[in-house]
């Protein structure tokens, strides 16, 4: 039997109107009601009709997340928290991925499908700032550091995370330590180009120069990339008893090749990467790593995203959100 309306009603202990209007995002509904109203729809499950919801509203109750690649686990993780959260809020996700290409990331942005959605959360791959006037119209939070001209962005902390990940190895006793994870093409600020400056800035405050040859390049963040990356730090012969990975998919792929050259991980190296992904809790050993506060991002981008369609057209300035982060040491950098 479906969930109702007027089952969320009388679970929440309010009214079949209550529930209509915390579903179509009334404004004037006190935060204590909307928290019941949203509490019930998430425990029974309850799944607006959008035909009839889109005949009333104008809208369909559906927003699109534009994500790079789903094969990248915080990208997979990222979806799940974007979903869940908009599922309390009475919404359904459409997701795309832009991996491609510019032009593919075009098409996707202006095609068909997004003109279904009530709003788009989209993180970009090959747009940049100068592409500003090439995105949709319409609700829109950019996932990325501030790119585009009049648009709400929602981000992490890179370079202040990178900074404190190499600071935790620093603390250890580690003055060899490899980058691994940068990008040639990333020098507009994104997010391989601020852990890079974080990383920098750590060695500098410790007193020590930057060496390139310490600075691995990969071409893109999954595991084989960080695998491959390791490799060809082994094969340079360079000395080196730490490494900060700019995400945890290439610390779990160099890890692997540092156990499998006979390098004991932390006692050879320690390793740390980025992005406290699930997974991370379970590797031989457990991996060190940064939380980007993946929830909070997922959390306010969805708000961001419901208060820009509700607008209705007014003007509210672009509005930024950095979200926290914290350091998670585990058995690749214990002592």
């Amino acid at each position: 039997m479906s969930i109702t309306m007027h089952d969320v009603a009388a679970r929440a202990g309010v009214s079949i109107k209550t529930v209509s209007n915390v579903i179509n995002d009334y404004p004037y509904v006190s935060a204590v009601t909307r928290s019941k109203v949203e509490q019930a729809i998430a425990e029974l499950g309850y799944r607006p009709n959008l035909s009839a919801r889109s005949l009333r509203s104008g809208r369909s109750g559906v927003i699109s997340l534009i994500i790079p690649d789903l094969r990248n686990a915080y990208f997979a993780e990222l979806a799940d928290a974007v979903m869940r959260r908009a599922r309390a809020r009475g919404l359904s996700v459409l997701i795309e991925q832009v991996a491609g290409g510019r032009e593919v990331e075009l098409e996707i942005l202006r095609g068909p499908r997004m003109q279904l959605v009530d709003g788009i959360l989209y993180s970009p791959l090959s747009l940049d700032h100068e592409d500003s006037a090439l995105l949709p119209d319409g609700p829109m939070v950019v996932l990325a550091e501030r790119v585009f001209d009049g648009r709400d962005h929602v981000t992490m902390a890179n370079v202040d995370g990178a900074r404190a990940a190499t600071e935790h190895l620093l603390a250890q006793g580690r003055r060899r330590i490899v980058a691994l994870g940068t990008d040639p093409r990333d020098d507009l600020g994104g997010p391989a180009a601020l852990r890079l400056q974080g990383y920098r800035e750590a060695l500098a405050a410790a007193g020590i120069d930057t060496d390139p040859a310490y600075v691995s390049t990969v071409v893109s963040w999954h595991r084989s990339d960080g695998a491959g990356a390791m490799r060809d730090v082994i094969a340079s012969g360079i000395p080196f008893d730490g490494v900060v990975a700019f995400n945890d998919s290439m610390a779990l792929g160099a890890m692997r090749v540092l156990q499998e050259a006979g390098l004991r991980v932390p006692e050879d190296v320690a390793i740390i990467g980025f992005d406290d992904l699930d997974e991370t809790r379970y590797a031989i050993p457990t991996l060190s790593t940064v939380d980007i506060g993946r929830e909070e991002i997922a959390e306010h981008a969805v708000e961001l995203l419901i208060e820009r369609i509700a607008e209705g057209g007014a003007t509210i300035e672009p509005r930024e959100f950095v979200s926290g982060f914290r350091v998670v040491p585990r058995e690749s950098t214990a002592s």
